[in-house]
C-alpha cells in the first residue's frame, strides 16, 4: 500500500489516509455487529503545543483568559506560563483542551475530530500490520504503555508510526473523539439488556465484543468520564477529514 502524506491548509498538520473497512464496536448490538467506516485522512501526530499556539493566536476567544466556562473548565490550557505562552518544548502534545475547543480547532483548518470508530481502526494497526487486535505480542505492548505511569509530555512523533505512518496513538495522551460518549460504558449493563444478575464489577465486559480487548475497556471508560468541556493534563487530540475521490 503506498501512502501519500498530504498537508491540509497554510498552518495544518500532515495527514495519511486510512482505507477505512469493517469495524467491530466494543460494545455492539446484536443486529449490527460491525460498523462499515469510509475511506479517511486522519493526522500523523496530535496537534501539537506550536500548532495550536498558532490558533489561539488567530482565534482569541479561544485563549485561557478569554474563553467562555460554558466551553471549557477551570482547568484549560492551565499548564501554560501566560495566555500565549505554552509551558514545556512547542513540539509536545497540546492537553487540556476541551471537545469543544478540540472540534474549533480542526474546523479552523478545514478539518473535524474522528469517529471513535476512525480513530480505533487507526489505532487498531501496528508497524507491520493494518489491523493487529489479535497479535497477542501487540497487545501486550498496548498494554505495558498504559500501564507505565505519567511520566510528563514528550515530543510528538518520537516513536516508530504504525503500517498507516501515523505515530502516537498509544502511550502518549489520551485523545478526544467527535462522538466520545457514544460508548456507554459502566458497571450496571442493565440498560444495554443484560439482567440484573450481571450488576457486577466487570460486568460490562460480558456484553463486549472482545473481553480480552482490555487496552479498548479503558479507552471507552475514560471517554465515558468526561464532559465536553472537560480538560485533563493527559487529553489532546488530532484532526481527521474525509478522503474524498480524486
Amino acid at each position: 500500500m503506498v501512502v501519500i502524506a498530504l498537508t491540509v491548509g497554510s498552518w495544518g498538520s500532515q495527514m495519511r489516509p486510512i482505507p477505512g473497512g469493517s469495524y467491530v464496536p466494543l460494545y455492539a448490538p446484536d443486529t449490527e455487529p460491525s460498523a462499515r467506516v469510509e475511506p479517511f485522512l486522519i493526522d500523523e501526530t496530535p496537534v501539537t503545543k506550536q500548532a495550536y499556539l498558532g490558533f489561539v493566536r488567530r482565534r482569541p476567544e479561544w485563549r485561557r483568559d478569554r474563553v467562555r466556562r460554558l466551553f471549557a473548565d477551570a482547568r484549560y490550557l492551565a499548564d501554560w506560563q501566560a495566555p500565549l505562552t505554552p509551558a514545556g518544548g512547542l513540539d509536545e502534545p497540546v492537553v487540556q483542551v476541551s471537545w469543544f475547543a478540540a472540534r474549533a480547532y480542526c474546523d479552523a483548518h478545514g478539518k473535524r475530530l474522528p469517529t471513535e470508530h476512525e480513530w480505533e481502526i487507526a489505532a487498531s494497526a501496528s508497524e507491520t500490520k493494518p489491523s493487529a487486535r489479535d497479535d497477542p505480542e501487540w497487545t501486550a505492548q498496548i498494554l505495558e504503555w498504559y500501564s507505565e505511569p505519567s511520566r510528563g509530555l514528550r515530543p510528538v512523533g518520537q516513536r516508530r508510526p504504525n503500517v498507516f505512518g501515523i505515530h502516537d496513538l498509544h502511550g502518549l495522551v489520551w485523545e478526544w473523539v467527535e462522538d466520545f460518549n457514544a460508548t456507554l460504558y459502566g458497571a450496571d449493563n442493565r440498560e444495554g439488556g443484560d439482567g440484573n444478575e450481571l450488576r457486577f464489577c466487570g460486568a460490562g465486559a460480558l456484553s463486549a465484543s472482545d473481553a480480552r480487548d482490555y487496552a479498548n475497556f479503558q479507552r471507552a471508560a475514560f471517554r465515558t468520564s468526561l464532559t465536553a468541556r472537560s480538560t485533563t493534563n493527559q487529553l489532546g487530540f488530532r484532526c481527521a477529514n474525509d478522503l474524498e475521490e480524486q
